[in-house]
C-alpha cells in the first residue's frame, strides 16, 4: 500500500461531498494541479510526483502512476495551446492531488483514509478596503482532526500594518489515502522516519503496528504546510506545473 497526501478543497466538499472520518474506505476521482495554482502556493511536503505512461480516458488526459494510481493531469489555464504530454508519452510531473468531481470522468482512486487534517490559510485584501480577498503565502496551517466536516469556517480578523483587512479560512482538508498495490514518496518518507529498510519492504510495512493516533502524529511531522525557503519536500520534492518526459 502506498501513502498519498490529498487536497480535498471546501467548496468540493460543500457542494456534492460526503464527509468521511479515519478508517473510512473512500473512492475518489484524482487530479494532478500544479502546486502553484493552489491557495498562491507555497506547498512542500504535501506535493506528490507521478512517474508513468499518458492515456487519454473519456477525452481526460490521466497519467497511470509506474506503482498503480491513476490520476487526472489538469491543464493549464494560462496556455492558449496543448503543451502538455501526449498519449503514450511517459512522463514525470509534480504537483498537488486534489479530489475533483466535476467535468468528465476517470478511473477513481479506492483506498483507506489514514489521517485528515484540516487546513486553515490566512487571506488579506487585495487593497485597503477592496473586499477583494487573496491568500497569504506561508501562513497556512494543519489541524488533525477525526473527521473531514461538511462544512467550513471563516474569521474576521484585525487589519494589518499596511490597512488591508485580514480573515482566517478554512479552505479544505489535507487527507492521507492509503491506496492498495501503489507506493509512494510519502511511504519512503515514513518507512525513512521509522528506520524500516527500503529494500524489499513488503506493501504497507511503513503503518504496520501503528495506531491511527501514532501514524497521524508522525504524518503532521511530515506534512508541514509551508517550509522554510527553499526547502524541498519529502514526499514530492520540487512543486510546480508538469515536468518533462522521463
Amino acid at each position: 500500500m502506498g501513502l498519498w497526501h490529498v487536497f480535498y478543497a471546501d467548496w468540493q466538499m460543500e457542494c456534492c461531498g460526503t464527509p468521511f472520518s479515519v478508517g473510512d474506505e473512500v473512492s475518489w476521482p484524482l487530479m494532478l494541479v500544479g502546486s502553484d495554482r493552489v491557495l498562491g502556493g507555497g506547498w512542500h511536503d504535501q506535493l506528490t510526483e507521478l512517474v508513468g505512461p499518458v492515456e487519454h480516458v473519456g477525452g481526460v488526459r490521466v497519467v497511470r502512476e509506474e506503482t498503480g494510481l491513476t490520476v487526472a493531469l489538469a491543464a493549464d489555464p494560462d496556455s492558449e495551446e496543448d503543451l502538455g504530454p501526449r498519449p503514450g508519452d511517459r512522463m514525470r510531473s509534480v504537483g498537488l492531488l486534489s479530489v475533483e468531481r466535476h467535468g468528465a470522468v476517470w478511473p477513481h482512486a479506492e483506498g483507506r483514509v489514514r489521517a485528515v487534517q484540516v487546513l486553515t490559510q490566512v487571506y488579506a485584501e487585495s487593497a485597503p478596503g477592496s473586499r477583494s480577498w487573496e491568500p497569504v503565502r506561508r501562513e497556512r496551517g494543519l489541524r488533525a482532526v477525526d473527521r473531514c466536516p461538511k462544512w467550513f469556517t471563516e474569521t474576521e480578523g484585525k487589519r494589518g500594518a499596511d490597512g488591508r483587512g485580514r480573515q482566517s479560512r478554512e479552505p479544505g482538508a489535507v487527507v492521507t489515502l492509503d491506496v492498495p498495490g501503489t507506493d509512494s514518496r510519502l511511504s519512503y518518507a515514513v518507512r525513512e522516519a521509522r528506520g524500516i529498510p527500503h529494500q524489499d519492504a513488503k506493501p504497507g510495512a511503513e503503518t504496520e503496528g501503528l495506531s491511527a493516533a501514532d501514524l497521524a502524529a508522525l504524518l503532521q511531522t511530515l506534512s508541514t504546510a509551508a517550509g522554510p525557503r527553499g526547502r524541498r519536500g519529502r514526499s514530492g520534492g520540487r512543486g510546480g506545473r508538469h515536468g518533462g518526459h522521463a
